[in-house]
Parts: structure tokens; sequence; C-alpha cells
């Protein structure tokens, strides 16, 4: 680990330099590449030198320990030494995991889908709770929301709801939340007061870069129709709603909540874009071997991952086992808690992997 750490920190240092040169600044692509290279392992240079600092403090203190005669300086070298070995050690913890491979998607935008599943209106009715929930999340993280695609019902809820969140590392906080969902609840139109456990599904993909994924157009079949109004809006007149079809994998994406059939278009590719991306990721997951693979899931939407109980004001993650006696502040945003425990988990299990 040390000698990785070593040519990294030499890696920083002709980058600093490199990033200076008038010639490299000349070429802003170039020059923008090496910054973030740069930055990207500034955090990880400086938790080396933090640690090397350490080193040096312990290495003085033993050597203190060996020559001073006086007690109580003796004493403070020694409570010193004590403390640099238990720095030492989280340092050491902490580098293992700065160390560990990085998802490349992390920093980026995330496109959120949710979709009602097993049990009618109070189903699109949780995933009109959980599309406020991460709504809310965004806004603590002073991230933006932009809804891309919505099939509203009368009451409230959605039968399916594609929205953006944009905000740096959106996709390092949000990656854990692909799976079902389920909600036990008594809904308002139960007289009776019975119970009722419904399902809804989260799918959070990676914006798809047009650097980094190239959409083939020829692939794609683009149909325009009518769009139908919602919950008794008019009906468009014109022929504003797009229809994208990736016709090597089937792939079908609608949009008709602009008014604009650009806008639809437009709205409709990207979507289809972080699909195509998310596929491509689930199909790299899929060949890494199972053993090495995180414990945390797979995204996959047919896997429960959490259940939100109201009788009881709990919300239980199956992946992690853990539970929250925070129901209403955790459907209002309050997510924290629970996505760090999340990651915490993960790069444990990579650890451990890469231990192994």
């Amino acid at each position: 680990m040390f000698d990785k750490l070593e040519f990294i920190e030499e890696k920083y240092e002709d980058l600093s330099h490199k990033i200076s040169d008038p010639e490299i600044i000349a070429d802003q692509s170039q020059w923008k590449k090496l910054v973030k290279e740069h930055s990207d392992i500034e955090p990880l240079v400086e938790k080396f030198r933090e640690y090397k600092a350490v080193l040096k403090g312990i290495e003085d203190s033993k050597q203190m320990l060996e020559e001073e005669e006086d007690k109580e300086l003796l004493e403070m070298a020694k409570m010193e030494l004590d403390e640099l070995e238990e720095k030492k050690a989280a340092l050491e913890e902490q580098l293992k995991i700065m160390l560990l491979p990085k998802d490349p998607n992390d920093e980026k935008n995330v496109i959120v889908e949710i979709r009602g599943a097993a049990g009618g209106e109070e189903a699109a009715l949780f995933a009109g709770d959980l599309f406020r929930m991460y709504t809310r999340y965004a806004e603590r993280q002073g991230w933006k929301v932009e809804v891309l695609s919505s099939n509203p019902t009368d009451i409230g809820g959605y039968k399916e709801v594609i929205f953006e969140i944009n905000g740096t590392g959106a996709y390092s906080r949000l990656k854990y939340e692909s799976g079902a969902h389920r909600v036990q609840r008594v809904p308002t139109t139960e007289a009776s007061g019975r119970i009722h456990t419904s399902t809804a599904t989260v799918l959070v993909m990676p914006e798809a870069d047009d650097v980094e994924f190239e959409l083939d157009m020829n692939d794609v079949r683009i149909d325009v129709f009518r769009s139908s109004g919602h919950g008794g809006q008019s009906v468009n007149t014109t022929d504003s709603a797009v229809r994208v079809t990736h016709i090597p994998t089937g792939t079908v994406v609608s949009c008709q909540d602009e008014k604009s059939q650009l806008k639809n278009k437009e709205k409709a590719l990207k979507i289809l874009k972080s699909r195509l991306l998310e596929a491509e990721i689930a199909k790299k997951n899929a060949e890494i071997d199972s053993e090495r693979r995180s414990k945390i899931g797979t995204g996959d939407r047919s896997e429960r991952i959490r259940t939100y109980n109201f009788p009881q004001g709990r919300v239980t993650d199956h992946r992690i086992g853990l539970t929250l006696y925070k129901l209403d502040s955790f459907i209002d945003g309050d997510l924290d808690e629970m996505i760090e425990a999340l990651i915490t988990t993960d790069q444990a299990e990579k650890l451990k992997s890469s231990e192994e």
C-alpha cells in the first residue's frame, strides 16, 4: 500500500507542474482533463501526507522515550505515542477505503424512475410519497429536480414518474435506492382500519454522458402522437407527445409532459440513453464474480430492499438489517443516516473482497 501511495503522490506532484505549464494551459481540453485528475487524487494525497506526519510523530515519541529521563516528559511522550498509534490505525483504514476502485459514475447526475407496483391506487400513492421523499432529500443537498415524464392518478399518486436530479455526487448517494420498496399502512379509503401492504419500484440510473455514451440515431425510431390529458386536463390538439424506440434492444420511452414536441423528444432521448447505460452497467456487474460483488444488491427492481411501516413509525432496510424509528422525518427526506450505513457496508464488503 505504501508503494502505491508514494507513486500517487509523485503523480500528483507531476500533475501540479503540468497544470501550471503555459503550453498545456493553451490546450484547454488537455488542461481540463489534467486538472480533474489532479483534483480527484488530491484528497488521497493529503490523507497520505497526514499519515506520514503521524509516522514521523511516532518515531520522535519513541526516540524521546529512549533518551528522556524526566518522568513527567516521559509520561507525556507515552500518552502522545498512544494517541498517535490510534490515529495511525484509523488513517490506515481510511487510506485503504480511499484506494478502493471508484465507481466511474459516482459524481454524475441521476435519472430516477418510480412506478406503483402491487396494490393499485395505494401503490400509486406510495410512489408519489417516494417521489416527494427524494425531491426533499435533493433539496436538502442543494440539488435540482426536473420531472422528465409522469403519469399521475386522480387522487395524487403516480402510476409512473421519471425525474432527473442534478447535483455533484448524486449517483454516489442514491445508487443504493434501486429495488422494490414496500409500505405497510392503513389506506385513507379503508373504513375498517385494516393495514394494507403495497409496493413501488425504484430504478436509479446515472445520467448518460454524450462523450462516453454515443447513441447511434440510426438505431432509434421516433414516433409522434397526440398526448392524452392527465386528471381531466384538456387533451392536446397537436402531435406533441413523442415515443422513441431503440430498435436493437426494443427499449421504448414515451414523453408527453411538455407542450413542445422538441422538448418531449429531448427528454425521451435522455431517459433512453440512461436506460441503455444502466443495462450496460448491469451486464458488466453480472460478469463479475458473484462473490466479489457488493452484498448491498444488484439494483434489480424485483429485489425487495426496504419496508416503510407506518403503524410502528419504522423504516427497515433488509439488505443491512438496519431499522430506524423515525419514519416521519425519513419520508420527509432525512435519508443520510440510512445512506451512510449503506455506503459503509458497501465499502466494508469491497475491502473484504480486496483482501481475500
